[in-house]
């Protein structure tokens, strides 16, 4: 049953009003109306400045209800592009922005429920402490807060800054580009994103898989200043982004969680749900706030149970791919590692879709390894060893 209206105690707080919090929240409030749902960050919107993407195949079936409200952009099919293969491959591609999160869980949820411009200091498994000494009790609190404490793991980066251009004219493109790598490769595996979300505005991404987190925002922008005027789509800048997202080679999983908040539920990168390869949060974040809302008790000890088993579990099913992330960082030069992608773009759509999803089967996994590498293979066996 839930409590009572009162602004010092809820049934469940979500700390952290992120991509996996305001999914967490907005599945809670439609599974769960009469439940009072908390949805604190410290930040003055839900979601922050950002765009999500993700592939058709991401989501289950069953699980698609809680994106449906939020896609503001679909396509059929996308394209991707290297120095020798070039491929349109049919599948459905999504995008969320996060104005449009914020929209929808501010609609969801009442204005005394959204709590933003909260600072917060300490979480327990069943209270919410706020740097000005607030406190809010709460039967069950899940950190949604972003990552946890990075050194545990073993880490290569991706990073990127992505622009959304209002363009002078029509700028050609038909449907997005995962991967252009026909660019030039620096600082590691180099690509260009780009999504045209009508005939005159286009999104625009410079990616890098990257031995270092470090981000020259002024040496990526004036990349993408030129490739943008390459293209001929001049036009003025409405939006900008950038990010620097963890793909793991390995590490301690049990130091990661702690490092959050020993015996506190968590959701998304705090609960290191992130695909090991791709860093992208967002199936996991779907799949977590479904499990979330099926239930029917939210005490703090049982959430906490459920989150890490979820997540631990998860960490150990995706071994395989950080043992390809260990070859592509480790075995590959870095200005040669875009031919383990291009070498993985030619294989069927449906391999390559399971993969996105996290959802490879050990046929998958016997065709991906199959065949002569694109990496040496004393490097490769070399660089796998060891990973947990």
């Amino acid at each position: 049953m839930a409590y009572p209206s009162n602004d010092n105690v809820c049934d469940v707080a979500i700390v952290g009003a992120g991509l996996a919090g305001g999914l967490l929240a907005l599945a809670l409030k439609r599974k769960h109306p009469g439940l009072d749902v908390r949805l604190i960050d410290a930040g003055d919107s839900v979601g922050g400045n950002h765009l999500w993407s993700f592939f058709g195949t991401d989501v289950a079936e069953e699980d698609r209800w809680l994106l449906a409200p939020l896609v503001v952009h679909g396509w059929r099919d996308y394209e991707i592009a290297f120095p020798a293969h070039a491929r349109t491959i049919a599948a459905t591609y999504y995008s969320i922005e996060s104005s449009r999160l914020d929209e929808v869980v501010r609609a969801a949820l009442p204005s005394h429920a959204v709590m933003l411009g909260r600072k917060v200091g300490n979480v327990s498994p069943t209270a919410v402490a706020f740097v000005d000494g607030d406190r809010l009790e709460a039967t069950g609190v899940i950190d949604a807060r972003g990552v946890g404490d990075l050194s545990t793991l073993e880490l290569g980066w991706q990073k990127f800054l992505g622009r959304e251009i209002a363009c002078d004219a029509a700028h050609g493109v038909e449907r997005p580009v995962v991967m252009d790598a026909t660019v030039k490769q620096i600082d590691g595996y180099r690509f260009v994103y780009v999504m045209p979300f009508s005939d005159t505005r286009l999104f625009v991404e410079d990616t890098y898989y990257s031995d270092s987190p470090t981000l020259n925002v002024r040496a990526v922008s004036q990349r993408l200043d030129r490739h943008v005027a390459d293209k001929g789509w001049a036009g003025e800048t409405v939006r900008e982004e950038q990010g620097v997202l963890p793909v793991a080679i390995g590490g301690d999983f049990e130091a990661y969680w702690r490092s959050g908040g020993a015996k506190v539920a968590k959701a998304g990168m705090r609960a290191g749900l992130f695909h090991p390869t791709t860093g992208y949060s967002l199936p996991d974040a779907v799949r977590t706030a479904c499990m979330i809302a099926g239930l029917r008790d939210f005490a703090g000890a049982d959430l906490h149970r459920l989150t890490h088993d979820h997540a631990l579990t998860t960490w150990g099913s995706r071994r395989f791919y950080r043992m390809l992330d260990a070859m592509l960082f480790r075995a590959a030069e870095p200005d040669g590692r875009y031919r383990v992608l291009e070498r993985f773009y030619r294989l069927d759509r449906h391999l390559i879709g399971r993969f996105y999803a996290g959802r490879s089967t050990m046929g998958d996994k016997a065709r991906i390894l199959m065949g002569k590498p694109p990496v040496p293979v004393g490097r490769a066996l070399h660089a796998i060893r060891g990973i947990r």
